[in-house]
């Protein structure tokens, strides 16, 4: 493992899976690049994130549905929820998971429900096998999920790029939720709001790798490295040290995905 001495970063939510071979190793072999919170989308991708974690120690895996597609079909929901229970000593959490927000956007008839009906079960889920939430919940529809994590009484909650109104903020902040900032906090006004507003002890850093960026990051392959460079507009949103946000968000990661921090 080769990690930055300053600044060790865990990108906490990136689709490892979705990188070419040659661009695993060399994310993985960049200094400073601590840990990756490798989150799925469907079963097939839960499949080669695990086989992802066994081959890379810096792999930290996640099982879930993304929600920005078709409901799953046939026994595959079965088959991915039999895969959390054989696979629960080896993830870090449940996600990605939550509403299809982009995908109404596109299909304003798109029944909401039987992806509500699929969210609570991967909150229970969450809750039997005491794994933390990654969401994809943004806008009002974040109010939504806020509304069924209280309801089934689920407290680790991962809200990734998180965009949303005034009074669901605070209700997340007072629930004691975790958002995680992206590159886009170089070039959106409303991220470093988001970032001035929200508690550093509940924030985290993502790329949602391999996404691609503008302004300073246009035109290039979306990595961790980029997240040096959150943090240091963190730090200058918050009027703190960079090494100040570095350290404490390095250790909410730690502490939120229940990592070894021996291992690091």
């Amino acid at each position: 493992m080769v990690v930055n001495p300053v600044r060790k970063i865990i990108d906490a939510h990136i689709h490892f899976d979705q990188y070419k071979e040659v661009e695993r190793d060399r994310i993985i072999s960049a200094p400073g690049v601590a840990g990756l919170i490798s989150v799925s989308t469907d079963l097939p991708s839960a499949k080669e994130t695990l086989a992802l974690a066994k081959r890379y120690e810096e792999v930290f895996p996640a099982i879930g549905y993304h929600p920005e597609q078709e409901l799953p079909l046939g026994g595959e929901l079965d088959q991915l929820r039999e895969l959390l229970d054989r696979e629960k000593d080896n993830i870090v959490a449940i996600g990605e998971v939550g509403l299809p927000y982009y995908l109404r956007r596109e299909n304003p008839s798109l029944d909401l429900d039987p992806y509500l009906c699929l969210l609570e079960l991967f909150m229970k889920d969450a809750a039997r096998l005491d794994k933390p939430l990654v969401l994809h919940a943004v806008y009002e529809d974040a109010a939504l999920v806020c509304d069924l994590l209280e309801r089934h009484s689920v407290e680790r909650a991962h809200f990734h790029w998180f965009k949303g109104e005034e009074k669901t903020i605070r209700r997340m902040i007072n629930n004691g939720y975790y958002i995680s900032i992206t590159p886009d906090i170089l070039y959106k006004e409303r991220t470093r709001a988001l970032v001035k507003e929200y508690p550093l002890s509940l924030m985290m850093v993502e790329t949602d790798g391999p996404w691609p960026f503008e302004g300073p990051f246009a035109g290039r392959r979306t990595e961790p490295q980029m997240l040096d460079k959150v943090i240091e507009e963190i730090a200058r949103v918050k009027g703190l040290a960079a090494e100040v946000v570095n350290d404490r968000i390095f250790h909410n990661t730690v502490q939120f995905y229940s990592l070894d921090q021996a291992w690091f």
